[in-house]
């Protein structure tokens, strides 16, 4: 570890917290639906969206209606992705020719896309086509995002209102956070990007000689649009195959500080977003600061693994930290940091290689999202998530004392925290159950590149990753195979929905109770104890998956044996 390598981590948190408020602002004006100096150009794109559809923005919705809604924009929207990919050979903006792609392959990449996942069984240069690119997967870049976002903006309505039977209209909570943010902010880091070297066009391949007088094709297309909205809303799914880690798509030590910042800026600003909707700041601040906890401590170990470097190297007289699979334009600090961003976040997005991690380096990813990728998490998807812990450690903290719980006014009954308890157990039953399925059949064995437990962590990350909606890999998995594709498929969808109904569910529960102010009984969420129990509440219930699947590995690697297929 170096003092470089701190300087640059801590100045990322440091660049963070101060983007916090402002950008919490921005997104509390949209929350409340009131105007911003963008009505006067993009005022009358909205009202014409809502005439078309024939929308009433101002009609909101009870959580049953709202959930409805969003369940039927997002299949329809899948639908019209998996159509795209199917035909693409037939469509234009496709200069290289490439065929349609295989119904398997089209329908993991319809879920992945709509599940906000971006998970990515192909190489996206040799496989999608510039129209598929913009129009089948850009397309869900952003209202993917914008579904996550509006989510938690039912949530926070949840908290906030009194007596209440609507937490919103999904409409206008989707077209707003879209016209208003998603779309302004790409538009500048698009143009950002294009100024640090990503390419931006609608060419296909540019034939180059190179130095030794060789003949050389270079794929390009329209990156830098893509790079915007892929870090802004936390999806991760990379032009190239090689994702962040090719020069195309992140060339510069700048441009790998301003997509880091990307990834992470929305959720922190929407944690002081939620404190200024139940109005105490106070609230958000203490919800980021055990986020920024379990952030640094994971950044720590993951530095730390990497710089010390492979024990077994060593022995062997090769000194230094693990460079394997890490770009030298970025290190092992830059990388190391990348590495827990996109992973504390549901992003997936790597300019690293984590199958090439040590086994601690990679195994804070792992953990990361096993915890449900709540450490800042997803735009609107961690807000929401770490909300549902927030939920069980005033629970918790209600036992203690004896008395009902509360948490901003609410009191927590029995149907708020099983609902919780519901959500949150979608991660421990659907990763080790599949993974542990993976590690018997014989489609599943015929996907791992390594043998023995890390052959193992190649299943269970894959699963991890679905379900979490994160989207990166151990990419020694062979995963472009129809039992691959389907399960995680599958996967990916019950990661995100099984959780965003309960949620939804929650907020209508709590949208309808009544405001209980603050007594000398009820427990402060907003101190250092509150901080600390919360961190240790999540460490706790994170350990449904890890700890299991610290077992599983073993026990599949047995079972393997006994059948005569070793990983």
């Amino acid at each position: 570890m170096t003092l470089q390598g701190w300087i640059l981590i801590l100045g990322f948190v440091g660049i963070l917290l101060a983007l916090a408020k402002p950008v919490g602002l921005w997104l509390f004006a949209l929350y409340e639906g009131r105007r911003t100096p963008l009505h006067v150009v993009l005022g009358p794109v909205e009202r014409g969206f809502y005439a078309l559809a024939g929308v009433d923005p101002q009609q909101e919705q009870g959580w049953r209606r709202y959930a409805v809604h969003m369940l039927l924009f997002n299949a329809v929207l899948m639908l019209f992705t998996y159509a795209v990919l199917r035909v693409q050979g037939m469509l234009p903006g496709n200069p290289q020719h490439l065929a349609a792609v295989g119904e398997h392959l089209s329908f993991n990449t319809a879920i992945s896309f709509t599940t906000n996942t971006n998970w990515q069984s192909y190489g996206g240069e040799s496989t999608m086509s510039n129209l598929s690119q913009m129009l089948g997967l850009t397309i869900h870049n952003f209202l993917s995002s914008a579904t996550g976002i509006a989510l938690a903006f039912a949530l926070f309505r949840g908290f906030a209102r009194r007596e209440a039977k609507t937490v919103g209209n999904f409409w206008a909570d989707v077209t707003r956070i879209t016209l208003y943010l998603l779309l302004p902010l790409c538009i500048v880091l698009t143009l950002v990007y294009i100024a640090g070297g990503v390419p931006q066009t609608l060419a296909g391949v540019v034939d180059v000689s190179t130095l030794e007088g060789a003949k050389q094709s270079i794929l390009l297309g329209p990156v830098a649009s893509q790079e915007a909205i892929k870090m802004l809303g936390t999806n991760g799914g990379g032009f190239f195959n090689a994702n962040s880690a090719h020069p195309f798509e992140n060339p510069t030590a700048f441009t790998n500080m301003v997509q880091m910042l990307s990834i992470f800026v929305l959720g922190v600003g929407l944690t002081w977003c939620f404190g200024k909707a139940v109005g105490n700041p106070r609230q958000g601040w203490a919800i980021l600061a055990a986020m920024m906890i379990l952030f640094l401590a994971g950044t720590s170990v993951t530095y730390w693994a990497e710089a010390a470097g492979n024990p077994v190297l060593h022995q062997l007289g090769v000194a230094g930290g693990n460079m394997e699979g890490k770009e030298v334009r970025f290190g092992i600090a830059a990388s190391a940091l990348f590495s827990v961003i996109t992973t504390a976040a549901s992003c997936g997005a790597v300019n690293a290689m984590h199958d090439s991690f040590t086994a601690l380096g990679g195994l804070v990813p792992l953990f990361n999202m096993q915890l449900g990728e709540i450490v800042v998490g997803g735009v609107g998807a961690g807000i929401y998530g770490f909300l549902l812990f927030a939920i069980l450690a005033v629970f918790v903290a209600g036992l203690m004392v004896g008395r009902t719980p509360e948490y901003v006014g609410k009191k927590i009954e029995s149907r708020e925290v099983k609902l919780a308890v519901l959500a949150i157990a979608v991660l421990p039953l659907v990763i080790l159950g599949l993974a542990a399925i993976s590690c018997v059949l014989q489609q599943g064995l015929a996907g791992p590149l390594n043998k023995g437990p890390h052959g193992f962590s190649e299943i269970l990350y894959a699963f991890t990753s679905a379900v979490a909606n994160n989207g990166s890999a151990f990419a020694g998995l062979t995963a472009n195979t129809p039992y691959y594709n389907g399960l995680l498929g599958v996967a990916m969808w019950i990661g995100r929905f099984f959780i965003i109904v309960p949620v939804l569910a929650i907020a209508g529960s709590l949208a309808a109770k009544k405001y209980t102010p603050e007594s000398a009984g009820s427990f402060p969420t907003t101190g250092g104890l509150w901080v600390g129990l919360l961190v240790g509440v999540i460490l706790v219930l994170g350990g449904l998956t890890f700890l299991p699947s610290l077992a599983l590995g073993p026990i599949a690697d047995h079972l393997a044996m006994i059948r005569g297929q070793l990983f």
